[in-house]
């Protein structure tokens, strides 16, 4: 009997949504994650053929898991002489439990954050760690991953195929670092999942403002990595400043998708319940530390600033400049320091800020960054400087690659007659 449309549906959703944990479990066994992604796709194969016929189980995870656990023993087996293979992965696997039996929820957890710290190992790409993340932990297709991003399904499809058999060729293991090691790949982790949200928050290019199934992945898998890592501070602050952030997506674009600028916005509809889930989180980064915040929980301090402001003018630009001034120590960048100058402008008055921006101007880095005229514009607009002011969102619009966001600069540009 074939399965129908409606069925396949459910176990496909059921599938998204433990595929990272199969394949964390099977990859432990494999020590490939290609050929974990591969076990979990026939496990779900499996379910497609049975589960119309016998039911779903009582615990559809436990099954898939069981079932994948059980194909990869087998290949091991035709792959390697039993004995020899037995001794290596251990005789446990000899009687892997059966599909309705539940998996251990700590050896699923370990598994889970041995995979987040393979997909962004260093030896990746940013574009394959971000692309091999979603594709195994988020659980998006190629196809959706190249809708994403703008980008040609193959490219997407490639640099996935890549980042498998670059893991494989260079033995990374499959495993948690320890010491500097894992403070290091730690860093690449977080910043992964902090490029896929800021894809969704701000789109780089095309022709929404917005992408909020980009937002909603990297912020499970934050939560995820929060859960799996509770005693690391930075973790609890990356979290923290996507519930802020994520907290403001309704009131960020008009009924048409137009962007609404941050003065502009109706905090009504922030979403208060997203701004308590990061009050919380940046209690559990300042409980956690043992030394000066880090960048992430920086970051999310000046989030949480703003999230406390019921109106714009009730903001503490004063106390988001210092914050700015700590992260440009702990974390120096141009664009900290463009920000840095914007909280200044508002806390000292336009000519204060446009001091600063001025003094970016020949950086290198900020070259070709549309939000510097940007920034500019509106400083040199509130001096009534307005026909310069035009230029430089005339600028700016001409050097953003969003649709959404160049008629917005476009329009300021009108305003400046």
């Amino acid at each position: 009997m074939e399965p129908q449309p409606a069925a396949t549906h459910a176990i496909e959703t059921v599938f998204r949504l433990e595929s990272p944990r199969v394949i964390a479990g099977v990859a432990r066994i494999v020590r490939d994650v290609g050929i974990a992604e591969e076990l979990a796709q026939d496990a779900l194969v499996a379910a497609l053929e049975r589960w119309p016929r016998e039911g779903v189980p009582d615990n559809p995870g436990a099954w898939l898991m069981a079932t994948a656990r059980h194909r990869a023993v087998d290949l091991i087996r035709r792959r390697e002489t039993y004995a020899r293979k037995l001794a290596e992965i251990g005789r446990g696997l000899e009687t892997a439990a059966p599909p309705e039996e539940p998996a251990d929820p700590d050896d699923i957890d370990d598994d889970l954050l041995r995979l987040v710290f393979t997909t962004c190992h260093p030896v990746l790409s940013p574009e394959a760690r971000t692309a091999l993340t979603l594709r195994l932990l988020g659980g998006l297709t190629t196809a959706e991953i190249a809708r994403a991003y703008l980008v040609p399904e193959p490219t997407v499809a490639q640099r996935i195929v890549r980042a498998k058999r670059t893991l494989a060729t260079k033995n990374v293991a499959f495993e948690v670092p320890y010491g500097p090691d894992r403070e290091a790949r730690l860093g690449s982790v977080l910043d992964v999942i902090y490029l896929i949200f800021n894809e969704g928050y701000a789109a780089t290019a095309g022709d929404d403002w917005l992408r909020p199934g980009l937002c909603e992945d990297a912020l499970r898998l934050a939560r995820v990595l929060s859960a799996l890592m509770p005693e690391e501070p930075e973790v609890h602050g990356l979290t923290a400043l996507l519930e802020f952030q994520a907290s403001r997506a309704a009131a960020r674009t008009g009924p048409d998708g137009t962007p609404v600028l941050l003065k502009d916005q109706d905090r009504r509809r922030w979403n208060r319940m997203l701004v308590a889930r990061g009050v919380r989180a940046l209690d559990r980064a300042g409980a956690t530390a043992s030394g000066p915040p880090g960048p992430y929980a920086l970051q999310a301090a000046i989030a949480a600033c703003h999230a406390h402001a019921y109106t714009y003018e009730e903001t503490d630009w004063r106390a988001i400049a210092t914050l700015y001034g700590l992260l440009a120590v702990r974390a120096p960048s141009p664009v900290v320091e463009l920000n840095r100058a914007v909280a200044v402008a508002m806390a000292d008055g336009p000519a204060a800020g446009l001091e600063l921006v001025d003094a970016l101007a020949g950086t290198p880095a900020l070259r070709g960054y549309h939000l510097l005229p940007s920034v500019r514009g509106d400083l040199l607009s509130r001096l009534g400087r307005t026909a310069e002011a035009r230029e430089e969102f005339l600028r700016a619009a001409g050097l953003t690659r969003n649709e959404r966001e160049r008629r917005l600069l476009r329009r300021r540009a009108e305003e400046c007659g």
